[in-house]
């Protein structure tokens, strides 16, 4: 019996082509693929929603991250927004926003592998007002560590 508590239930949209259920495509593998449920064309400098036809509910006290392939970054394809966020209390279909670097165009089709999802526990956390004191070594923010 599955566990409650770390269970995504997947539902499949009624006008979306059945494609794969998000699957780690190997036991070592972090993250669940997540597959297109339409053929799109992207365009350079264009941010296009590719529609994976599941809606996804978590369990209470976690959420989903939608993160980028690795396999699609080496060929010009970054998902903008990364990583994604999937609330607990979201229930609209997933959909991975992914644009294309090079010139022309880059095809996406039913079933192509677009994204990775996992599930995240969160902590609870709280915030209070207070005095945070600065780290004289990292003043600055953006490539305070070095170049």
């Amino acid at each position: 019996m599955p566990d409650p508590t770390r269970t995504v239930v997947v539902e499949r949209v009624p006008d979306a082509p059945a494609v794969a259920l998000p699957a780690r495509a190997t036991e070592g593998s972090a993250c669940f693929d997540l597959a297109a449920a339409e053929d799109v064309e992207l365009e350079r400098g264009r941010v296009t929603l590719v529609r994976t036809g599941l809606r996804l509910r978590c369990p209470p006290g976690t959420f989903l991250e939608v993160r980028p392939r690795s396999g699609l970054g080496s060929r010009g394809v970054l998902m903008a927004n990364a990583p994604g966020t999937i609330d607990a209390d979201y229930s609209g279909e997933v959909r991975v926003p992914l644009t294309y670097l090079f010139e022309g165009r880059y095809a996406i089709h039913v079933g192509d592998r677009i994204g990775q999802v996992r599930l995240v526990e969160e902590l609870p956390t709280e915030f209070a007002p207070g005095e945070v004191l600065p780290v004289a070594s990292r003043n600055g923010g953006f490539g305070s560590t070095g170049r």
